[in-house]
């Protein structure tokens, strides 16, 4: 049955050419989504402009008020009209559109906000006499006139969408947008370490609030970055963070990535930007998640803010009007250089773990109440002692049944292994080292080490277990993917492009023990499986690898299965939790630990060990204010 097309009219119809007013709030949809999309054109503005100032103000979620004030370079009043024109703009001349070095080039911001909102600007460029301003209500330009400003330009947008109102339907809460509003200075603000930004909700009138605040950072580029990330990320990202500074062909990479150990529920802690331009990127998502697979599981996501320079001509950023996708000339280049980097990265980290796991762990004993007065050990009763101490740590749950102060009171239930301390002359340098020297095992589970200046606290079935995974890895790198030859190789039927795509990368399983070859149009014979897999299904393995290929341009499925296999061989092949250590073995781990990358987490990404320094220990304790 034929349905009547109601949009369509069934006459014959007339091209006609649409006005300027419709044309630019057609434009505005593409450009302008929401009121975020209006701040994130107007601050990138001021960016190209040379601003090292930039001030938002917004009210009602940026749908009545947004004002972008900096102080750039200006615009000549002669130039104010022009301005609002489209595809008019000082940033590119035309002749080169791969050719970019500014945020903007399209010349269509302005001219598309004025078409759906009350816009002014006032501009006082550095050589002008006086300041100038120009009013565009609806698409209607007013003409230009005198203005009072000191220097650089103020952006006013007022009623976003009174011209479209059927697009304020589409606005979420107040509250909504003014996180969106937050989030995109947030990521301008990373992006440009040596600019101060202020983000101020005026809404009800008045100076407002300061919701988010950025002062200009000094030194250089890295120490500038941190300070700017421990600003807007906290200070958790930049203290358990690793520096990346890589470089291939034309590609160089720069930023940091957190520790395994630091990582996140869902992926809102992933930021790329090219060239300075902040985008999303599903080669960066592929990419991060593959450096990371290693070291986290399925549900846990890496932290990293990641800033990829390239020349402007290997990276076309006129993929979309709002320009938040990029697409390269290069992809394969790019993604290997964002994995191995932080690949390389991780593992120069050594050992080490976050502090968020020492602080959670510090969290988990629980204080005194404030109010209450203070207690101090001398006024404690034998019987007392029970009911004080909260012991939330596997390592003093059997001490919390005890009712009386003495060791020999405690019985059984004390279940630590104390072994012999070090020689003497042996202890003050392995107290030196980082993870310490071993002085008791806690439930046949939990290595205590004395470090200098703290404790730490080892799990030794994860802590072995991530020891031999990276020994297994080593040797199979060494000697490569043990591969098993069929006795009748597998006959695979797939069309002729996705046959070719697996025979691009031939050479690559061939290395990890999957050797295939044509065996006619659309054909491949499966001769060899890596041999660690056991038996597989040849079909769907080759299938799986071409949806990945299809996806992120290479495919890591192989390999990830392989080291799988190898984390469960680590698992069953580690010193299980139960047994009973010499105060030898314990040593020889933490040396080892402190000598093998990644050792800080294990193959699920959970940490090692946890380390407490004897400051926070004592305020436990109430030794020090």
């Amino acid at each position: 049955m034929t349905q009547a097309r109601p949009n369509i009219s069934t006459g014959q119809p007339d091209i006609r050419q649409l006005d300027e007013s419709a044309i630019n709030r057609i434009a505005a949809g593409e450009v302008v989504e929401r009121p975020a999309s209006a701040v994130k054109e107007l601050v990138e503005n001021a960016l190209d402009a040379g601003a090292t100032r930039i001030e938002v103000a917004i009210a009602d979620g940026g749908k009545t008020l947004i004002r972008v004030t900096d102080d750039g370079c200006g615009i000549r009043p002669e130039q104010l009209p022009l301005a609002l024109a489209r595809h008019a703009t000082s940033k590119i001349d035309g002749s080169d559109l791969l050719n970019i070095h500014s945020f903007g080039f399209r010349g269509e911001a302005l001219p598309s906000l004025g078409a759906v909102g009350r816009l002014t600007i006032t501009s006082r460029a550095k050589a002008a006499p006086e300041a100038a301003l120009i009013r565009c209500y609806g698409g209607r330009i007013d003409p230009v006139r005198p203005a009072a400003l000191s220097r650089g330009t103020v952006v006013e947008l007022r009623d976003l969408f009174h011209a479209t109102p059927a697009r304020l339907k589409f606005l979420r809460t107040d509250r909504a947008e003014s996180q969106s509003i937050s989030e995109t200075v947030r990521r301008l603000a990373m992006a440009e370490p040596f600019v101060s930004f202020t983000l101020r909700d005026v809404s009800g009138g008045g100076e407002g609030r300061v919701t988010f605040r950025a002062d200009a950072e000094t030194g250089d580029m890295f120490d500038a970055l941190r300070a700017r990330l421990a600003s807007v990320l906290g200070r958790d990202f930049a203290d358990n963070s690793v520096k990346i500074d890589a470089q291939r062909e034309a590609f160089h990479l720069t930023g940091y990535a957190a520790l395994p150990t630091y990582s996140r529920g869902s992926s809102v802690a992933q930021y790329l930007f090219v060239n300075g331009r902040p985008v999303t990127d599903k080669l960066f998502v592929g990419a991060l998640r593959a450096a990371y697979s290693d070291f986290l599981s399925r549900d846990r996501y890496p932290a990293a803010v990641l800033f990829l320079d390239v020349e402007p001509q290997m990276v076309d950023v006129n993929v979309h009007p709002a320009k938040s996708e990029v697409r390269f000339r290069d992809p394969g280049t790019a993604r290997g250089l964002i994995i191995s980097a932080l690949r390389h990265a991780l593992a120069e980290a050594g050992h080490r773990a976050s502090s968020t796991v020492a602080m959670a762990t510090l969290g988990a004993f629980r204080p005194e109440p404030v109010d209450a007065p203070r207690v101090y050990q001398m006024d404690r009763t034998a019987a007392q002692y029970g009911s004080v101490l909260r012991p939330a740590a596997p390592i003093l749950a059997a001490a919390h049944q005890a009712q009386a102060p003495g060791f020999s009171e405690l019985g059984p239930a004390w279940s630590a292994r104390v072994e012999p301390a070090p020689a003497p002359e042996a202890a003050p340098d392995m107290e030196r080292l980082p993870l310490g020297a071993a002085r008791a095992q806690v439930h046949e589970n939990y290595i205590v080490a004395q470090t200098a200046d703290g404790i730490v606290i080892v799990d030794q079935h994860a802590a072995h277990e991530r020891l031999v995974y990276e020994r297994l890895k080593a040797q199979m790198a060494e000697k490569g993917v043990p591969a098993q030859a069929l006795l009748i190789p597998e006959i695979v039927t797939l069309s002729e492009g996705d046959a070719q795509r697996l025979l691009d990368v031939a050479e690559d399983l061939h290395r990890i023990g999957l050797s295939i070859e044509p065996f006619g149009p659309g054909t491949l014979a499966v001769r060899e499986t890596p041999a660690p897999l056991g038996e597989v299904n040849a079909e769907a393995l080759l299938k799986d690898i071409l949806d990945e290929l299809a996806d992120e341009g290479e495919s890591q499925m192989l390999q990830s299965r392989i080291d799988a296999i190898l984390s469960r061989m680590a698992c069953h092949g580690s010193i299980r939790s139960g047994r009973r250590m010499r105060a030898e073995e314990m040593n020889a781990l933490l040396r080892e630990m402190e000598a093998t990358p990644h050792s800080g987490q294990c193959n699920h990404g959970r940490p090692t060990y946890v380390e407490l320094k004897l400051a926070d220990i004592e305020r436990l304790f109430g030794r020090r204010g």
